[in-house]
């Protein structure tokens, strides 16, 4: 969520940021200027009327000492004007920061000066591509194919069970997802993030904080009874585990990262681009989160960036960074960059990971702060990205590697695997 102060004391330059983003409702800015003038003007006159409250009150009980009890009743006799005076304004208060806060909600995150404009994933930036594209034989198959000739995954089942988008990993189907789950989180490790182990459903209060909520209930499972809901990424656990804290200087940057299931809806999703596992309702993914200086934030992302890649480099896949246009940037981040692995059998790049940078988007709805080195409280920067999603990263790592002889493992998964080939 935007800081009010910030939006009053830049309105141009925010109302020229919404843009890149394709913003379609300029006019909030005005109205949240406006109503915050408001409720500093209602806050204002509640003091004051509380400070003659407070000086009478003082004057009374110097009169009544001093044996002037007529003088003071006189005075007293206002003390129920000015209580009722500051309940309404109290009652005035309270509504004007409600529609202030309704109205802040809305307003999506401001995006980085270096984000492009456009309005789709067409205009998104490509920044490098790594790695050689493998040349298949006419006769490759998808991983949906591989998957039921090497008898991996079971989709049937899954939509037996469940429904579509709910597939059984079987045999050295299950064994490849719990290595690459082990690999991501150990090489996290590595780069020195803690793992932690966290609820896979989350309160309404965790989905405002990291921003998913009020945005995207549309796109979660809600269990009506309990009022929580099922987490779309690790990215809300994990970060929530600072709402309402206030960090040391010196504990900053904090790491984590976490392996859990993920859960979203994808209502809307059809056709050949979601087959297999291309777009699934359930899938694993290992999340890497980090809280850091503001003065350091756009150095971390980088960082984060070229770990991810790494990954990809050590899985011998072809993949390709791109900075994200505003119009294709969620509503959450100030920059984002999405890594794609090319599939040689469907010959089209799919998401992998998207690393973002929220500034203080998220760090002001969870109230997470630091304590600088003037002693002073501000609030933190966030940042996360897939480390990796597993779904397209086991569609392409069986259609990249298969042979006539079956599907060679990558030498980095193999101690996890414990096998060499899927055949």
């Amino acid at each position: 969520m935007l800081q009010v102060s910030y939006i009053r004391d830049n309105r141009d330059k925010v109302l020229e940021r919404l843009a890149v983003k394709n913003f379609k409702q300029p006019e909030l800015v005005d109205e949240i200027i406006a109503l915050d003038e408001k409720r500093r003007q209602t806050q204002n006159q509640s003091d004051n009327v509380s400070q003659q409250a407070n000086a009478a009150a003082k004057q009374i009980g110097e009169l009544m000492r001093n044996g002037k009890k007529d003088e003071a009743e006189a005075i007293k006799a206002n003390t129920g004007k000015w209580k009722e005076e500051i309940k309404q304004l109290a009652e005035q208060l309270t509504a004007l920061e409600t529609e202030l806060q309704d109205k802040l909600v809305v307003l999506p995150n401001l995006p980085h000066t270096s984000v492009p404009k456009g309005v789709s994933a067409d205009d998104n930036e490509v920044v490098l591509e790594n790695g050689s594209k493998p040349e298949l034989p006419a006769n490759a198959l998808p991983h949906w194919e591989l998957a039921a000739k090497y008898d991996l995954i079971d989709f049937e089942l899954g939509v037996k069970i469940t429904g579509a988008g709910f597939p059984v990993y079987k045999n050295k189907g299950a064994k490849l997802q719990r290595a690459l789950i082990n690999f991501f989180i150990d090489e996290a490790e590595k780069a020195g993030y803690s793992e932690v182990g966290v609820p896979l459903v989350v309160n309404e209060a965790s989905g405002f904080g990291t921003g998913q909520l009020p945005d995207k209930e549309g796109q979660m499972y809600f269990v009506n009874e309990d009022e929580l809901y099922l987490i779309p990424t690790a990215e809300v656990p994990i970060t929530n585990l600072y709402r309402d804290v206030i960090l040391k200087g010196e504990e900053l940057p904090v790491k984590n990262c976490g392996h859990t299931p993920c859960f979203r809806r994808e209502a809307g999703s059809y056709g050949a681009h979601v087959r297999g596992l291309n777009r699934l309702h359930q899938f694993d993914k290992v999340e890497i989160v980090q809280i850091v200086h503001p003065d350091q934030s756009y150095e971390v992302l980088e960082g984060m960036s070229l770990h991810v890649q790494s990954l990809l480099q050590k899985l011998g896949l072809p993949y390709r960074v791109l900075r994200l246009c505003g119009g294709d940037m969620g509503f959450t981040s100030a920059l984002t960059y999405d890594m794609e692995t090319w599939s040689a059998a469907q010959q089209r790049w799919l998401e992998v990971s998207s690393v973002s940078n929220f500034e203080t988007y998220q760090a002001n709805r969870l109230k997470l702060r630091f304590r600088n080195a003037e002693g002073k409280t501000q609030l933190a920067h966030t940042l996360n990205g897939s480390a990796l999603a597993l779904p397209r990263i086991v569609a392409t790592l069986l259609e990249n590697n298969q042979t006539e002889k079956g599907i060679k493992i990558p030498e980095a998964l193999m101690p996890y695997t414990k096998f060499e080939w899927i055949d």
